[in-house]
């Protein structure tokens, strides 16, 4: 077991999520291929003919005379030739590829070195620097082959110019690319005091912006650096994830001693005016060092010309117990603005910090839902590969297939050495083990975490690709999907999955339901020695009214607010719908006649076939989902691409930031704002979540991933369960990369869900009672927020071995220990014992009367 706990460990320090735009997978190109970026956005210095015009510089295009060339020679020492796109908006460049001319045959000119220049406004151009200093970018050494090079650090800019570099004069064409993602934060610049040095244990600590791109002196103006390159520091400040730099260089820090008012201010300048919900500040906390999250934020707000005189004002308890670097969400409380100017308090000696991130609800995105034509080049998705090319080389294609020989035979050799470690561990495990459930399940673990289902056979495999992904991130899988793609391996599990049901006269066996409409109702057989697994269908009763078949929604009605996430096929949008009234004839209570918020999840054009049948198999099954705190289809727009599903949104957002935004009201002392909430509607709060799942547990529903984040709220403290959570930037620290593959809510899942990979209700229960939990600590902080990663798993594990030395998430300020001992009863080891939501349901009813 402690081999198992090291490997689990290593796969989820491994799979981490590094930041909030993350390099790593920010590479879509951004469209001087695609076409997505028109002629009139690409200029030039200068052009050689009408024909090498700035237009032709496209990536693998060879339109007129094959690329862009300047009408002179190429300077050595004066670079003024260039080759400009506009991105119309501000992106996060992180990878160009480049081309050189080569017609056919006819010419044979490319830049073997070139420059990158960028711009966020047009007037003031920077020159990028790789993390050494360097300018000079190596280009291409032929005139076909396409070179990628990675920005490290990426840029942020909305112009960029390529600048070819020649020793002597000579000419030169190009062909471009960028690669990289839309800058959703709308940041700028910033400007702060300059980050300073510490002399620690006999070394030198640099704690300045290495690779700030404005005006550095005694303070940092107009500019942006690291505090917005994607990479968060580590624990050990003097240690980097960045090869080969000093020690401090992944953070800016500030010694108390240079400010005698104990404060540092920094200043945030944004694209236009916007909504603020929230500030994630990325702090070091090796406090027995003298370094210390900082103690109060007070931040100041500007629209106009003037800043606004009521901060907000953010104050955090000191921890002496972690040392863990850590995110620190500061709530903004809904503040228009595009100026924001924060006042940290030192809380010891030193203060530092490695990224920033604000969180604000954005103007209309620049996404249609009207049917696009057909010979209408399709968007960049995350799917898209920027390093795929075709290649006619025959020595390519011969190179290609020996490689792709040697990594198949590669890998039947890892694979077999690998399933005889494993063997050799479960023998031992099972000699070890008193525990059966554990015995026969271990194996399904491996497979669980590797997902190595590619070289097994599997008859209930779905090839669906259309889910709720992180953005940017194009491997993502939510939990609903991660066993459900694992083909019936030859192992030993009573696995959590189930074909969704459909109507009782054409059940079909490959029905997928949504991650929240799947059962656990699998029983368990035993041939020649091993385990197989029989999937029960279950025939979910048909809901009163249209039997499922909605109404098709006129897409013209549909105004864009927001997006709240996007996947490899498909997009979610916060939207307004005007005339919604006349399709919801079955639903109760009064309805305004006003235009009403909804999510509208689209599905791409370029879907497959496989992804389009999931999408309208997920539509027939939420379409029968009726209960008052559980979301509601609406409508549907199918009649014509993209596909869309219209569900309930609610006015006041998800529950972690309704609920963050909220002090507790003291007891007895009514409430004289709306800032602050009462331990009553708390508990209504909750036993609302329960009655929700209490309908979905009666239809042996499992939603795997209950969270605040999943709860939106409406008028008069209403809940109602969805989905939306894991779609959104904002919640990436809530999830968990396993391998490079599965993305798991750790925090929120049963020890079973974690070890074995079983989802039943019994494994809601437990993410019930940290939802409580959260409740009741108004997400102040995230669950176990004083462990890492690899931590909860070890935790996990002692939840497992049930040797009393399992840590339990402690008893909220403002819990009583009846509430309390109801969350215990929650997170109990043997499933069995766990409470039903129909008993919960009753219970918090007794609390909240």
């Amino acid at each position: 077991m402690f081999q198992m706990r090291q490997y689990l460990t290593v796969l989820l320090l491994a799979g981490a999520v590094k930041s909030q735009v993350n390099p790593a997978v920010c590479r879509y190109p951004l469209g001087m291929t695609g076409g997505q970026i028109q002629d009139e956005d690409i200029s030039a210095s200068s052009q050689w003919s009408e024909s090498t015009a700035a237009r032709y510089g496209r990536l693998d295009f060879d339109d007129g005379d094959g690329a862009w060339c300047p009408d002179v020679m190429v300077e050595p020492v004066n670079l003024k030739e260039f080759l400009q796109i506009d991105l119309r908006t501000l992106h996060f460049v992180t990878l160009v590829g480049t081309q050189g001319r080569h017609a056919d045959g006819v010419g044979n000119e490319f830049a073997q070195r070139y420059k990158v220049k960028y711009s966020r406004d047009g007037t003031r151009w920077v020159s990028w620097r790789d993390r050494q200093g360097r300018q000079i970018i190596e280009g291409n050494s032929n005139a076909y082959d396409v070179v990628l090079k990675d920005l490290e650090p990426p840029i942020i800019a909305r112009f960029v110019r390529f600048m070819p570099v020649t020793d002597p004069s000579m000419i030169v064409c190009m062909r471009v690319e960028l690669y990289g993602c839309e800058w959703l934060d709308g940041l700028v610049s910033y400007s702060a005091p300059a980050g300073q040095q510490m002399f620690f244990r006999g070394q030198q600590i640099f704690l300045n912006d290495t690779v700030y791109d404005g005006a550095i002196s005694y303070s940092m103006t107009e500019g942006l650096g690291q505090l917005t390159d994607g990479s968060w520091g580590l624990d050990d400040f003097t240690k980097s994830q960045v090869y080969g730099v000093w020690p401090g260089y992944d953070y800016v820090g500030w010694t108390n001693a240079s400010f005698p008012g104990g404060l540092v201010e920094m200043t945030f300048e944004f694209d236009r005016v916007r909504n603020f919900t929230s500030m994630k500040v990325h702090c070091n906390n090796m406090y027995t060092w003298g370094v210390k999250m900082f103690r109060q934020a007070v931040c100041y707000f500007r629209s106009d010309s003037d800043w606004e005189p009521n901060p907000v004002v953010f104050k955090l308890k000191a921890d002496n117990i972690s040392p863990s670097a850590r995110f620190v969400t500061v709530a903004l409380g809904n503040r228009m603005a595009s100026a924001i100017r924060c006042r940290f308090a030192f809380n010891d000696i030193w203060m530092m910090f490695s990224e920033i991130a604000f969180q604000s609800d954005t103007a209309v995105y620049n996404t249609s839902l009207v049917p696009r034509k057909r010979n209408q080049t399709p968007g960049n998705h995350p799917g898209d590969d920027p390093t795929h090319k075709i290649d006619d080389s025959n020595t390519r294609i011969l190179i290609g297939c020996l490689v792709a020989i040697i990594v198949i035979l590669l890998a039947i050799i890892i694979i077999i050495l690998w399933r005889q470690v494993w063997q050799k561990m479960i023998e031992k495990a099972s000699r070890r083990m008193l525990d059966d459930e554990l015995t026969v399940r271990l194996s399904v673990q491996r497979e669980a975490f590797t997902h190595r289902h590619s070289s097994l056979s599997s008859d209930v495999e779905s090839t669906s690709t259309y889910e709720r992904i992180f953005p940017m991130e194009s491997d993502y899988q939510e939990p609903s999907r991660l066993l459900r793609k694992l083909p019936e391996f030859q192992a030993t599990e009573n696995l959590a999955m189930i074909d969704a049901p459909s109507e009782p006269s054409t059940a079909h066996p490959t029905d997928e339901a949504p991650h929240y409409a799947e059962a656990d109702i699998v029983s368990q057989q035993e041939a020649a020695g091993a385990h197989s697994y029989r999937v029960t269908v279950v025939n979910m009763p048909l809901s009163p009214g249209r039997d499922g078949a909605l109404e098709e929604f006129p897409r013209e009605r549909l105004t864009f607010k927001e997006k709240l996430g996007e996947g490899q096929f498909g997009e979610v949008h916060l939207c307004e719908a005007e005339g919604m009234q006349e399709f919801m004839k079955d639903h109760c209570g009064d309805i305004s006649d006003e235009p009403m918020l909804v999510a509208v999840k689209t599905l791409r054009e370029d879907a497959n076939k496989n992804a389009r049948n999931d999408f309208l198999k997920e539509i027939r099954i939420i379409s029968r989902l009726r209960d008052p705190n559980i979301i509601r289809l609406l409508a549907v727009c199918v009649e014509s691409d993209p596909l869309c599903m219209i569900t309930e949104y609610m006015e006041n957002g998800d529950l972690n930031q309704f609920l963050s935004r909220h002090e507790l009201q003291d007891e007895g002392v009514p409430a004289d704002d709306s800032a602050t909430i009462s331990y009553r509607i708390l508990i209504h709060m909750a036993s609302q979540i329960s009655s929700g799942m209490k309908y979905l547990s009666s239809l042996n529903f499992v939603h795997r991933d209950l969270a605040t984040r999943n709860c939106l709220v409406g008028t008069n403290n209403t809940i109602k369960i969805a989905d939306f959570g894991m779609s959104r930037n904002l919640y990436r620290g809530d999830y968990y990369r396993i391998q490079g593959r599965a993305v798991l809510p750790i925090r929120w899942m049963s020890w079973e869900s974690i070890l074995l990979g079983k989802f039943t209700m019994a494994s809601d229960m437990w993410a019930f009672g940290v939802t409580l939990w959260e409740i009741l600590t108004l997400c102040k902080e995230q669950p176990y927020a004083q462990f890492t990663d690899e931590q909860v798993i070890e935790n996990t594990g002692e939840f497992f071995r049930d040797q009393n030395k399992q840590v339990y998430l402690p008893k909220p300020h403002c819990c009583p220990d009846s509430v309390y001992s109801l969350m215990l009863s929650c997170w109990k080891r043997n499933a069995k014992e766990r409470p039903t939501f129909l008993e919960i349901h009753s219970t918090l009813m007794e609390y909240h009367d």
